[in-house]
């Protein structure tokens, strides 16, 4: 049977927390613990201001706080994984009694598994587990949820955008299920913006429906993302009007987690997206 994204479908994450994906939009409320991040780097690496921020971004209407101490923007230099645990740690130990659902984006096993213990219910890998060995077994062994991440860095891209994605991301789903995770906690996120050009950007925000053939819910990850800019000539900081309307037109096509810097303008955009589905029953549009 095809996969239907607007089902109803619980995403099982650690610590026997879960989040409900398909009949509406989740949102994850992106937190920056670093110096140097494309778009907030800076703003929330005192721990107390990040912990501020997680709250806005709560009430502000995200479900899932996703904590990175790690820029991954075109150029980063990578840090020691004492320096990353150190960024976000706390803040992690800070928000695990709030009832917030916590998200580390990491690729680090060992940084992984430090923010579970500390509070984490989800990893999210902008390598799909292809980078770090150890990783899915942290996940599967923890029962975190995870984001398998596309990227075409440091890879010869396979066929066309979308076959590339299939490819790629199936190669992940292949180590996620020999790790012994099962496909309740996997989320895919095509990887806006990692080694893509704004036509290949856009090409897969127009055909996000074809992913579902791998079986999963989708994660849209276009938020700020120098493609938007490409389109509206707008900088990093004045492109969250951009990053609502991709999220509609991926919403409408089916994606189920949307990773945002603003969270009130896209939770109302994508309210209205939720709308009209709930309008037309559900149903994905015609081809």
């Amino acid at each position: 049977m095809a996969f239907d994204p607007f089902r109803h479908f619980e995403w099982e994450l650690a610590h026997g927390r879960s989040v409900t994906l398909g009949p509406r939009a989740v949102i994850m409320g992106v937190l920056n613990v670093t110096p140097d991040s494309f778009s907030d780097g800076g703003r929330y690496l005192d721990t107390e201001a990040a912990i501020r921020q997680a709250k806005r971004l709560h009430r502000a209407g995200a479900a899932i706080i996703d904590i990175g101490g790690e820029s991954s923007r075109p150029g980063f230099e990578e840090i020691p994984a004492s320096e990353e645990q150190a960024r976000i740690l706390p803040v992690f130990e800070a928000l695990r009694d709030t009832g917030m659902i916590l998200s580390v984006d990491t690729w680090r096993a060992e940084t992984a598994r430090a923010a579970i213990a500390a509070g984490a219910h989800i990893v999210n890998d902008i390598w799909g587990f292809q980078r770090d060995p150890e990783l899915a077994g942290v996940a599967a062994r923890s029962g975190a949820g995870c984001v398998l991440m596309h990227t075409g860095r440091g890879r010869e891209k396979a066929g066309d955008v979308i076959a590339d994605q299939i490819a790629y991301l199936s190669a992940s789903l292949e180590v996620a299920g020999r790790a012994g995770i099962a496909r309740q906690q996997i989320v895919l996120d095509p990887g806006y913006g990692f080694a893509k050009d704004p036509a290949e950007n856009i090409a897969i925000l127009a055909r996000t429906r074809e992913l579902f053939a791998l079986g999963c819910h989708i994660l849209t990850g276009t938020s700020r993302k120098r493609f938007i800019g490409h389109v509206t000539g707008r900088r990093a900081a004045s492109r969250d009007v951009g990053t609502a309307a991709t999220s509609v037109v991926a919403r409408m096509q089916g994606s189920a987690v949307f990773r945002v810097h603003d969270v009130p303008k896209n939770r109302d955009a994508l309210a209205i997206a939720d709308a009209v589905l709930e309008a037309r029953g559900k149903t994905l549009p015609d081809r």
